[in-house]
């Protein structure tokens, strides 16, 4: 399977920007992005559980971005609104088949080590 992501880009703080990654092939159990900064470690931001219809923010962007699916298109989206300079970083979509049980998903869901497929990266820039 394979996933690209698009959206990225140079925008004030303020402003709002739309993160895509499609994928193709099979339907991933979760969809998640990530972000890295220069010099930082990869970053959980936010994820979905296709089945259980569940959204996870950092506290970081929690009612600043907006996770959803389009599962007609097999595509995941990252509405982020009030962008702040501390939110740039390279996005990064992420991918995982198995399911978690459910007392077990709110933690492994953030974690990176725990996805098998990801995206190529976009560039999110926020300054003035």
């Amino acid at each position: 399977v394979q996933l690209q992501a698009s959206g990225g880009g140079l925008v004030q703080p303020g402003g709002s920007l739309r993160l895509s990654c499609a994928a193709s092939g099979s339907i991933f159990s979760y969809m998640a992005w990530f972000r890295q900064a220069p010099g930082k470690e990869r970053e959980f931001v936010a994820a979905n559980s296709r089945y259980r219809g569940m959204t996870y923010y950092a506290d970081s962007v929690k009612g600043r971005f907006t996770i959803s699916r389009d599962n007609a298109k097999n595509t995941l989206i990252l509405q982020m609104n009030s962008l702040k300079p501390e939110d740039t970083a390279v996005y990064y979509c992420a991918g995982r088949y198995n399911r978690w049980v459910l007392s077990a998903e709110a933690e492994r869901i953030r974690r990176p080590t725990d996805y098998t497929d990801w995206g190529q990266g976009t560039q999110v820039t926020v300054s003035s």
